[in-house]
């Protein structure tokens, strides 16, 4: 597609879309365009999930594998991101079911779970104010790890919505269709996961705070669902 610039033409950037039909038309060079655009925001949903960036790596890879296997799956006018994303989602979940059958035969899961570097991918949640002391950076990292070990220790099924809408940036109707379940059910797993975040910080509030007042759970900067360019940066 060309568009008009100031004193010259020049040729504007293709659609996640469009590079899937030409990778469809047998043009390659469209696969690596899509693996450099999502290779910072893919990856970090990965690890993320995974807890291992390692494995991430691991899963970033064969998703686009997968994305050349099944290039002829894709239906014109379909949205490409939450394709993308459903594809690196059913990986991850067989990487961590192979994973797990491994660990389960060697008698070394209960070591991967109890493993403090699992939590590889840490992020920055709470942006540190530039007048913040040193006693205020400290307990913006505290949060930040709370949340990190918070959002880790979730069910699956509720982690991964938890992923997609507050860190990736994903709609309710995307989310739903990279999981392949029911926008309702998306927006009741969302609640029952922000319950048990909350509980999860109340607990490691209350000893810090019994002595001074009841702990309040949403003192916890807990991320808003952030847009589609957000979701692209680093966290």
């Amino acid at each position: 597609m060309w568009r008009v610039g100031v004193g010259a033409i020049v040729q504007s950037a293709p659609s996640d879309e469009e590079l899937l039909l030409r990778l469809q038309r047998g043009e390659p060079a469209a696969l690596d365009l899509l693996v450099r655009r999502y290779e910072r925001e893919l990856f970090g949903y990965l690890c993320r999930y995974l807890n291992d960036d390692e494995l991430a790596e691991d899963v970033f890879q064969n998703t686009f594998l997968q994305v050349f296997l099944k290039i002829d799956q894709y239906e014109p006018g379909r949205a490409a991101r939450p394709w993308l994303y459903a594809i690196a989602t059913h990986q991850a979940i067989d990487a961590l079911r192979r994973l797990q059958r491994r660990r389960d035969r060697a008698g070394l899961w209960e070591e991967r779970m109890g493993d403090d570097e699992a939590a590889v991918c840490g992020w920055d949640l709470v942006a540190a104010d530039e007048t913040d002391g040193p006693l205020d950076l400290l307990e913006r990292a505290e949060q930040r790890t709370l949340v990190r070990q918070a959002v880790a220790n979730l069910p699956p099924l509720l982690r991964s919505v938890v992923l997609l809408v507050y860190f990736q940036g994903l709609k309710y109707h995307e989310a739903a269709e990279v999981l392949g379940i029911p926008i309702g059910t998306v927006k009741s797993r969302l609640h029952a996961a922000l319950k048990k975040l909350l509980e999860a910080c109340s607990a490691f509030d209350a000893p810090r705070h019994s002595a001074q007042q009841p702990a309040d759970p949403l003192r916890v900067p807990w991320p808003r669902p952030r847009s589609a360019a957000a979701a692209s940066s680093p966290l």
